[in-house]
């Protein structure tokens, strides 16, 4: 807008001037006023570059003020001797209401159209014309109403966005912090379920160990040699959080292989532990193999450390739009009535502080969109089933049942 500004002020100012030395100099053109015409270019021109106009919607400077002024000094003198010079007013009206606050722009508006009808009312000489009278207020009024509109839009349009970019940034921080905390989540359900279980069973096989070290040292050996493979078995897993915090079982091979590998290791003296394959089980989204690895894994602890189960089974089925994970065990069970949101089954002298393993097996299957359920009661065992939805297999690969025994 600010190009055609200068660009309409100088057209004008040739076209008044022009005018001026064709019909209104009489018999001889008035050297002052074509010197006053040339003083007018000279000074609106250059004197922007000293006196830059504010920004939009921001205060004028004292200097551009100045230099407003004498613009406008500069134009009335020149309208009190030559009337072409009215048309340079249209320039100087809209940069006044397009520079100037509302408040002293309509007025400056109002001086600069009651000056011109003046000029064409005193130069008139063919008689009264209505037009001279109403055209100059009309275009005026016009004029500075489209313009405030103008400015008022962009008043508003400012304020939107700056409300817009303050609520990106808040967003942005919001989902920062929802990420942070999910990703806690996440790393204290992986620590549960590998190395505070690993810890736990190390802790109950050196007590074992303790208590028949002198009575029967051959167990008590045994009982040694299973806690270090299982303090083995957490360092790796420690080394795989550093790495990409993805389950070391499933580097190493499937998770039908991984599931067995587990059952075995949790077959003890006095407790048995089986994996079954049922379904043709193809490639699945590492988030959904690693999730039900986890599930497996504090599922069994739970029966480990709680339970008191002298059998307990893997049930793996593949249903083509989902995938379903049992963990059966024959121990004392638990009433889910009154405990739905603890893995720690309530009996007396049981650690209460303790509690995490259902409640980070139901957000891991949350996560994924499925759903867990939990089947128990005093006397009669307990079911942990994990259905999570998955893709169907265009082709899977059929894979026999696998079975893992002690």
């Amino acid at each position: 807008m600010t190009a055609v500004l200068h660009i309409a002020f100088f057209l004008l100012l040739g076209s008044s001037l022009i005018r001026y030395l064709i019909r209104d100099t009489g018999s001889a053109p008035n050297g002052w006023v074509i010197a006053l015409f040339v003083a007018f270019g000279a000074l609106y021109l250059p004197g922007r570059w000293p006196a830059p106009a504010p920004s939009p919607g921001g205060r004028p400077s004292g200097r551009y003020l100045v230099w407003l002024t004498a613009v406008l000094a500069a134009w009335v003198a020149l309208l009190v001797l030559a009337p072409s010079a009215a048309w340079c007013a249209m320039p100087l009206f809209f940069t006044g209401l397009h520079t100037l606050p509302t408040r002293f722009a309509v007025p400056l508006a109002a001086v600069l159209t009651a000056l011109v009808v003046a000029s064409k009312l005193r130069f008139m000489h063919d008689g009264f014309d209505p037009n001279a009278l109403i055209a100059p207020p009309a275009i005026a009024a016009v004029a500075a109403a489209v313009l405030i509109h103008l400015r008022r839009q962009s008043a508003r349009q400012r304020v939107l966005i700056d409300d817009l970019v303050r609520t990106r940034r808040d967003l942005a921080a919001t989902e920062r912090r929802a990420g942070i905390l999910a990703e806690r989540q996440r790393l204290s359900s992986e620590i549960h379920d590998t190395l505070a279980q690993g810890l736990s069973s190390q802790r109950m096989l050196l007590q074992a160990a303790d208590r028949t070290w002198e009575t029967d040292p051959r167990a008590a050996r045994g009982h040694m040699r299973n806690a270090a493979e299982i303090a083995s078995r957490s360092l790796v897993e420690a080394r795989r959080f550093v790495q990409d915090l993805a389950p070391a079982d499933l580097a190493e091979g499937s998770l039908a292989q991984a599931l067995g590998a587990l059952a075995e290791r949790e077959s003890r003296a006095g407790r048995t532990v089986d994996f079954r394959l049922d379904g043709p089980l193809g490639p699945l989204p590492e988030r959904v193999e690693a999730a039900l690895l986890r599930i497996a894994q504090g599922a069994l602890a739970n029966v480990r450390e709680h339970a008191g189960a002298s059998r307990a089974g893997l049930t793996l089925t593949c249903l083509g739009d989902q995938i379903c994970l049992d963990i059966a065990d024959d121990g004392r069970g638990f009433d889910t009535d009154t405990d739905t949101d603890s893995d720690a089954v309530p009996v007396p002298g049981a650690d209460r502080s303790r509690g995490h393993g259902l409640p980070a097996m139901r957000a891991r299957v949350r996560q994924l969109g499925g759903t867990l359920t939990v089947e128990s009661a005093p006397g009669e065992g307990t079911v942990v089933s994990a259905a999570i939805p998955v893709e169907p297999l265009p082709a899977p690969v059929p894979d026999r049942p696998v079975e893992a025994t002690p």
